[in-house]
C-alpha cells in the first residue's frame, strides 16, 4: 500500500536542497519539453487586491515519475516597507500525477526567486551576445541578486551597474555582489546612461510605469524583463518592445500579463509579431540571435513549469536525504 504521508519543507530546507546551477538545467529542460509538446499547457489564475495580488500557477511534468505541482503565491510589493514582510509569499504543493497523493507542501519564496533567475540565465544563454561583458541590474532586491548570479553562469561579465530607486539598496547590492562574485559592481544614479553602456539589462521591479525606453538601448542589447507578472505592471516602453525581437516564456501568458500585453493593448504589435517562445529557441524550432546588432527582449512572466522543475528537484532530494517533517492529514 502506498504511503499517504505528506512531506513539509521550510524555506531554509528548500534553500539547502536547490542550487542555481541545477535549477538552470531543470528550467531549460522544462521549456524544451513544453516546446516539444511533452507537457500539458500550464495554467494560471490571478486575482488582484488593493495593495497587491494573488495567483495560482499549476503544471504537470513527467521526469520518470509524473508530478502535478501547483503554487499559490501572494505578491505585495510594499510589504517590506509597511510590515517588514517579504513581497512574495506562498506555498507549493507536489502531488503524484498518477494517483493524486499529496506528496509535499513546501515554502514557495526561494523556488520563485530561483526559478525566475534560472529562466533569465537560460534566455541569456540563447539570446545574449556571446561576447557580452557588461550588464545593468535594475531592482536590487533578492531577484536582482539571483539574476546576476545566474547570468554569471552563462556570460563572463566584467562590469555590472546596479540601479534601484532606493539608492541605499543599490549601494548595498553593489558592495555585497562585488565581494561574492569577485567582479566590479557599481551603484549608479543614471539608469539610462548605464543601460546604454551595457550588453545585458535585467529589470526586476514592481513598476507600474515604463522606465526603459528605446533611446536608452544600444544595438545588440539583450533585455530580460522580469517584473511584469500582472496586467498593471510594466517596465518597458511599449514602443521599445514593438521595435525589438521579442521572445516570451509563454505566449498566452505574456499576452495577458507581460510586457507584450501593453504593446498589444496599444496596437503596436500582434501575437504574430512575437518571434518565439523560449522553448522553441532551445529545441531549435526557431532561431535565437541572428546578428550582433539586434535588440532582443525576453518577456518573463514566470510559468508553472519552472515551478514544477524546481519543486521536483527539492522533493526528490528531500526524500533521498530524509529532510523535512512528515505528517498525515487523515
Amino acid at each position: 500500500m502506498k504511503s499517504t504521508e505528506t512531506l513539509l519543507l521550510t524555506r531554509k530546507e528548500v534553500t539547502s536542497l536547490l542550487s542555481i546551477g541545477e535549477c538552470i538545467i531543470a528550467v531549460e529542460n522544462a521549456f524544451k519539453q513544453h516546446a516539444e509538446g511533452k507537457t500539458p499547457p500550464p495554467e494560471i489564475l490571478g486575482m488582484r487586491v488593493q495593495e497587491g495580488g494573488f495567483h495560482i500557477k499549476a503544471g504537470i511534468m513527467n521526469l520518470g515519475t509524473t508530478y502535478y505541482v501547483a503554487k499559490a503565491n501572494a505578491n505585495f510589493p510594499n510589504n517590506m516597507k509597511q510590515f517588514g514582510l517579504p513581497s512574495i509569499q506562498g506555498v507549493i504543493i507536489v502531488c503524484d500525477g498518477e494517483d493524486g497523493r499529496l506528496l509535499a507542501l513546501m515554502d514557495a519564496i526561494e523556488i520563485t526567486i530561483m526559478r525566475t533567475g534560472a529562466a533569465t540565465a537560460v534566455a541569456a544563454k540563447h539570446l545574449a551576445r556571446a561576447n557580452a561583458t557588461t550588464a545593468t541590474i535594475c531592482g536590487c532586491g533578492n531577484q536582482g541578486r539571483i539574476s546576476l548570479k545566474a547570468i554569471m553562469n552563462m556570460r563572463q561579465l566584467k562590469t555590472v551597474f546596479a540601479f534601484d530607486v532606493d539608492e541605499a539598496q543599490a549601494k548595498k547590492f553593489a558592495a555585497e555582489m562585488t565581494q561574492k562574485l569577485q567582479i566590479s559592481v557599481t551603484p549608479v544614479r543614471d539608469f539610462g546612461k548605464a543601460v546604454r553602456q551595457s550588453d545585458i539589462c535585467i529589470t526586476c521591479t514592481p513598476s507600474r510605469k515604463p522606465f526603459l525606453r528605446r533611446e536608452d538601448v544600444a544595438p545588440g542589447t539583450f533585455i530580460a524583463a522580469v517584473g511584469a507578472d500582472s496586467e498593471e505592471k510594466q517596465e518597458l516602453d511599449a514602443a521599445l518592445v514593438a521595435s525589438s525581437k521579442v521572445v516570451v516564456d509563454l505566449l498566452s501568458q505574456c499576452a495577458n500579463i507581460g510586457e507584450l500585453h501593453h504593446a498589444l493593448q496599444q496596437g503596436l504589435m500582434t501575437r504574430e509579431d512575437v518571434h518565439a517562445e523560449l522553448g522553441e529557441v532551445i529545441c531549435g524550432k526557431k532561431q535565437g540571435r541572428t546578428s550582433d546588432e539586434e535588440v532582443i527582449i525576453f518577456d518573463s512572466t514566470g510559468t508553472a513549469l519552472q515551478d514544477v522543475a524546481a519543486a521536483i528537484i527539492v522533493y526528490e532530494k528531500a526524500v533521498q536525504r530524509g529532510i523535512g517533517e512528515k505528517f498525515n492529514f487523515a
